[in-house]
Formats: C-alpha cells, sequence, structure tokens
C-alpha cells in the first residue's frame, strides 16, 4: 500500500532544487508538509525535471506557488464543481496581480489511504500585462 507519508519522505530525499528550476517564472516550491487539517494537493510539473510547483490546501483555501523567485500563497476566490477532498474541479485563486487557475480531476485508489491522486490537472498563471502561463501538472493528495 502506497502511504503519501512514504511519497513525500522521498521527495524530502531529492536534492534541493533551484530558486527557479521551473518553466518562465514559475519555479519549484520545495518540501512541504502536510496541513495541521484537512487536505492538499501536491502537484509537480509534468516535465522531465518533475518539480514541486504548487501545494493547494483546502482549508484555509489556497494555493503555494513560487513566481519570481517568491514564494507566495494565494486565497481561493471562486471553486466548482466539488470534486472531493474539499476541492474543486477548477478553483480560481488571486492575490495582487496574480490570478492562478487550477483544473484538475483526481481517482481514488485502494492502495492511497487519507488520500488520492490527482490524474490530470493544468495550472495557469495570468498577470497583466505579462505572459500567461499555461502548465500541465500531476500528484496526490494527502488528507490529516
Amino acid at each position: 500500500m502506497i502511504s503519501l507519508a512514504l511519497m513525500l519522505a522521498l521527495q524530502a530525499a531529492a536534492p534541493a532544487p533551484a530558486a527557479n528550476s521551473g518553466p518562465g517564472p514559475l519555479g519549484a516550491i520545495g518540501q512541504q508538509k502536510l496541513p495541521a487539517k484537512g487536505c492538499a494537493a501536491y502537484l509537480w510539473s509534468m516535465d522531465a525535471g518533475r518539480q514541486l510547483v504548487a501545494m493547494a490546501t483546502a482549508d484555509p483555501a489556497q494555493i503555494r506557488l513560487a513566481i519570481d523567485g517568491k514564494t507566495t500563497d494565494f486565497a481561493m476566490t471562486t471553486q466548482s464543481p466539488a470534486i472531493g477532498f474539499g476541492f474543486g474541479g477548477v478553483t480560481q485563486y488571486r492575490g495582487g496581480d496574480v490570478t492562478a487557475t487550477l483544473d484538475m480531476a483526481v481517482a481514488v485508489r485502494a492502495d492511497i489511504s487519507a488520500g488520492a491522486t490527482v490524474t490530470s490537472a493544468t495550472l495557469r498563471i495570468d498577470r497583466p500585462g505579462r505572459d500567461t502561463i499555461v502548465m500541465p501538472v500531476g500528484g496526490l493528495i494527502g488528507c490529516v
């Protein structure tokens, strides 16, 4: 049985990513812990580097991203439809001039306890006057 704790431990054993190893202004956020309560979605880039680029939490509803080398939490503004674990199929987050949209699908698997897999997802970053970034991501949801 695959445990989320084991997968997070494997992530911790991996070498630390460069400050901005993601595409364009989006970088890796480094090692993250499970939230004190609720669920979190850990999202890795789907390129060869497989960097952890986002962590979305259900409570509080926010997403953590590293943009232009600065790691920031952005609050959820809209979410629909509910897909389980406190997440929506399409969730929009905002902060300052950044709008992040996470579109994801999840699947519950018998070999994962207290969580699920993110089977397909895209992360879109919009900033006025700058290029829009859309990247495929995938990952796991873990719950406390």
